[in-house]
């Protein structure tokens, strides 16, 4: 029994890590929760290009999947294990939601209105005048 539970351990953290990230992401709406449609593509690019990233790396040899006890064994494809897709799922995730906020504390000291862009607005789309 233990060794199902420790086996299937990373794919637990990780899940249970974007379940965090959702909850701090729907607190303060920064990516998912301020323009859902525009960030699922996103997300969806993001996970699609990292994903191609890694099978032409296993094909080149480059990524071998390593043996861990705390690994499901699951693999997708020879070489990508069942845990990479929420792994970077999670990784895409959390650099939006990073760089949403950090762009909307920047935007707080720099005198905005409440530290929130217009929806869609990012640093890109402040002018900076008054």
């Amino acid at each position: 029994m233990m060794e199902f539970v420790t086996s299937w351990a990373y794919l637990a953290a990780i899940i249970a890590s974007s379940g965090c990230m959702l909850l701090l992401d729907h607190r303060f709406r920064l990516y998912l929760f301020r323009d859902r449609r525009r960030a699922l593509r996103v997300q969806a690019t993001g996970v699609g290009l990292l994903l191609v990233w890694d099978l032409m790396c296993i094909a080149l040899g480059v990524f071998a999947r390593g043996e861990g006890p705390y690994l499901s064994g699951y693999e997708i494809v020879p070489h990508l294990t069942i845990e990479e897709p929420f792994f970077l799922w999670f990784l895409c995730h959390l650099t939006m939601v990073v760089a949403t906020g950090a762009d909307r504390l920047l935007c707080a000291r720099a005198g905005g209105r409440d530290g929130a862009a217009a929806p869609g607005a990012g640093s890109a789309g402040r002018t900076g005048a008054a």
